[in-house]
């Protein structure tokens, strides 16, 4: 049996993880599109993937990115992102593997 004390030691929230975290991602994962309420009860549209349990964002402008590149490139298997900035001026640049 767990305690509660137990329990909110270990406790962590539950957060999704961003696309950039990951080492790579294969261009045939499942991309799935939600809409979500935040702590203020506010709708918001998320795009994300997951991956080994966990939920990992998409942003739009990967999207754009990864578009151009498989126009390019349609044979393109798998990418990564890089993530520099915090919050509005986060910059995300996707680079073909």
């Amino acid at each position: 049996m767990v305690t509660i004390k137990e329990f909110a030691q270990e406790y962590n929230p539950q957060q999704m993880e961003n696309i950039a975290d990951l080492e790579v991602v294969r261009t045939d994962a499942e991309i799935k599109e939600e809409t979500r309420k935040n702590r203020d009860d506010e709708e918001y549209h998320v795009s994300y993937i997951i991956k080994d349990g966990k939920e990992y964002r998409v942003p739009s402008s990967v999207i754009e990115q990864l578009k151009t590149i498989i126009e390019a490139k349609p044979d393109l298997a798998s990418f990564k992102v890089s993530k520099t900035g915090q919050g509005m001026n986060t910059k995300y640049i996707v680079i073909p593997l």
